[in-house]
C-alpha cells in the first residue's frame, strides 16, 4: 500500500455560509466513515486559520523561535487528508470523493516510500 496525501489550499475554498458548510461537514463525516470501511484511513484534519502559528529553525545550530509564518505568503494548507491504498488510480477515486464533498478542489502527493 502507499500513502497520499490529499489537500486543499485555504484560497481554494469559496464563501459559504454556516448552513452550506455545515452540510459540508455532514458529507465529509460520512465520506470518513467510508474511507475507514474501506481500510483506506489514515488521518484528516483541518488547519486552525485562528490558531497561533509559529516556525522553528535549527541551522544553528540552536532551535529559533519565531512567531508568525515562516515566509509571507496569502496561501497555506487549508486540510487534508492522509489515505493508504494499492495505487494511484484509488488515490485519484478517494480524492475525487473529498473533492465532492467539499465542493472545492483537492492536490495529491505520493508520501516518499519509506525504507526500513
Amino acid at each position: 500500500m502507499t500513502e497520499y496525501l490529499i489537500a486543499f489550499n485555504e484560497e481554494w475554498v469559496p464563501d459559504h455560509t454556516v448552513e452550506e458548510l455545515q452540510e459540508k461537514a455532514k458529507a465529509v463525516r460520512a465520506l470518513v466513515a467510508e474511507m475507514k470501511a474501506a481500510g483506506v484511513f489514515v488521518f484528516t484534519g483541518g488547519l486552525d486559520d485562528a490558531a497561533p502559528v509559529f516556525s522553528v529553525d535549527a541551522s544553528s545550530g540552536t532551535p529559533l523561535f519565531t512567531d508568525g509564518p515562516y515566509i509571507e505568503s496569502k496561501e497555506y494548507l487549508g486540510g487534508f487528508a492522509v489515505v493508504d491504498v494499492a495505487d494511484e488510480e484509488a488515490a485519484r477515486l478517494w480524492a475525487g470523493k473529498i473533492a465532492v464533498a467539499c465542493g472545492w478542489p483537492q492536490e495529491v502527493r505520493q508520501f516518499r516510500v519509506r525504507k526500513n
